[in-house]
């Protein structure tokens, strides 16, 4: 299989740097055919635990050479020392974002370890698969929303880049970082749909228009491009519609 950008693509277009689709397919091979469909009309990928445990890191560098952005969605945590090293250890990959749990301890590693890089640290808040009933049986007091406030807080503390969160955090995770002074802190938004599309595993969701306007800095987008009969078209239609935004 060929890696080269197909020639039949659109030239010279330039892809929303907002939009992130996530790879979440079982093998490298396959990401890398769903990255060769869909190149013109995005150029941010996401690389999770799926492809993780089988050849991630040589499709991340491989997707860097080519200009592409990569956003490496590990969710790193164990002690401070040890998430350290892994954060300095990928910082030298040259790729764009990671995710750490949003622990204070994790979070102030991962600054560390990357530190005099350009790998940028996001603090995961509540997965957007969680509703308030699974928050509950977590043994948690807080509901989706007051933990994801609680955690932004301690992001912001830790100084790091940015969290992940669910759109319907995003307004108020964007109100909290203004008010810190933090105007550059990123919010990426998993849990987006096109309005219409399967909401599938999804418990806090919303369109690609509402999350940006409520304050998302990007937006990762899965099986609605990836499981579409034509991923490129898929891609094309959020990017349109995200355009004026």
């Amino acid at each position: 299989m060929t890696h080269a950008f197909n020639a039949d693509l659109t030239p010279n277009r330039v892809p929303d740097p907002r939009l992130i689709c996530a790879l979440d397919v079982p093998t490298a091979d396959e990401a890398r055919a769903l990255a060769d469909r869909v190149q013109d009309a995005v150029g941010f990928y996401k690389i999770g635990l799926q492809l993780f445990a089988t050849d991630g890191m040589g499709l991340a560098r491989a997707l860097k050479a080519e200009g592409r952005q990569v956003f490496l969605d590990w969710k790193l945590h164990d002690i401070g020392a040890t998430v350290e090293k892994a954060a300095a250890a990928l910082a030298n990959a040259g790729c764009d974002l990671l995710t750490v749990h949003a622990r204070p301890q994790v979070m102030a590693a991962a600054r560390r370890g990357v530190e005099g890089s350009d790998l940028k640290v996001l603090g995961v808040t509540v997965l957007t698969s969680l509703s308030a009933e699974d928050v509950a049986g977590d043994d948690h007091s807080l509901s989706p929303a007051e933990l994801v406030e609680l955690r932004v807080r301690q992001a912001l503390d830790a100084g790091i880049d940015g969290v992940v969160a669910s759109p319907h955090e995003a307004a108020r995770v964007r109100e909290i970082a203004t008010a810190a002074g933090r105007q550059d802190f990123l919010i990426v938004t998993p849990g987006v749909r096109p309005m219409g599309a399967s909401l599938d595993d999804q418990s806090r969701a919303a369109t690609p228009e509402q999350a940006l306007k409520d304050g998302a800095t990007h937006l990762v987008v899965g099986r609605p491009i990836t499981a579409a009969a034509d991923p490129r078209a898929a891609a094309l239609a959020i990017a349109e519609a995200i355009a004026l935004i």
